[in-house]
């Protein structure tokens, strides 16, 4: 069985990207299809996925037999369905009526904070002073972090233990919220912060998100912007090169010949690509992604992709 999943802008749009966390940390695979919103482009991914008015949506199937879920809760309970060995879920039940508890609360709640503190991913910002509603929703879901963690956590680093769970990934886009915007927090909790940024499909996430030019006005915030990437990894020093020779003569993701315009030096090493977004999201974070790591490995740099 296929799976499509489309999603709007990745630096932006938090529900998609709960819906992204679903598949490749439970060892699912699924083609992707994103869009700007608003666009043309958007126009047309709404009219594929209806009667979903909105993303993420799951496109499961091809041809006349396909059907689509929609709403990220949905989404990850139709693979925790499909897949009950991927472990979206905790496994013994006490832990798992817990986390099905605490995503459906995100998914349900904290608007105050939702509306005052919109995700981006490009952005580290300074200045912000929440006001008692958002302090009020960062204080819950500091106590909801610290309960699971202490109960069932088992020394981490995530909620319910060592796996990445189904409520980790809907913590996740508010997790960078705390970081973008400097909410209260504490040593756990910037723990917890840290180890979501350490995700590799997150990683991989954001080095996309952090490349696609288009801006959503409305998701940026009025604050003065101390940097782009935030808690995790630091990426390796890295840039766009033109006319100098790669160690490679094909993509690393594609396998296509190197195009000429699409070359980065990536902690002194030359690594070719078949176009610009395969080298600008190597750029953005080149130990994202294991093929770009094992070339710089194999030419003594870098260091192990995580």
């Amino acid at each position: 069985m296929t799976y499509r999943l489309f999603v709007m802008d990745r630096a932006y749009s938090s529900w998609s990207l709960r819906g992204w966390m679903m598949f490749e940390p439970f060892g699912l695979s699924c083609a992707v299809t994103q869009a700007n919103w608003p666009s043309p482009e958007w126009e047309a991914l709404l009219a594929r996925v209806a009667p979903a008015r909105t993303v993420p949506a799951l496109e499961i199937g091809e041809g006349p037999e396909a059907f689509h879920v929609w709403d990220s809760l949905a989404i990850a309970e139709t693979l925790a369905e499909r897949h009950p060995e991927a472990g979206h879920w905790p496994a013994e039940p006490a832990a798992r009526a817990a986390a099905r508890a605490l995503a459906a609360e995100m998914h349900s709640g904290f608007s105050a904070l939702r509306s005052a503190c919109p995700m981006n991913l490009k952005a580290v910002y300074s200045g912000y002073e929440p006001s008692e509603a958002v302090l009020a929703d960062v204080a819950r879901i500091r106590a909801l972090w610290s309960w699971a963690r202490r109960r069932f956590g088992g020394g981490g680093p995530f909620l319910f233990g060592e796996r990445f769970t189904a409520a980790d990934a809907f913590y996740l886009p508010v997790a960078s919220r705390f970081a973008s915007f400097g909410l209260p927090r504490g040593p756990e909790d910037d723990a917890y912060i840290e180890a979501l940024h350490r995700v590799p499909a997150f990683r991989r996430w954001r080095a996309m998100a952090v490349v696609n030019p288009h801006v959503v006005e409305e998701d940026v915030a009025d604050l003065p912007v101390t940097g782009a990437f935030g808690p995790g990894e630091p990426p390796l020093p890295a840039r766009a090169v033109e006319g100098v020779k790669p160690v490679n003569e094909a993509c690393p993701y594609s396998g296509k010949p190197v195009a000429a315009d699409s070359l980065a030096e990536i902690d002194g090493v030359v690594i070719g690509y078949c176009n610009r977004f395969c080298r600008d999201k190597s750029v953005a974070d080149a130990l994202a992604w294991p093929a770009t790591a094992a070339i710089l490995a194999a030419e003594g740099r870098g260091r192990p992709a995580t």
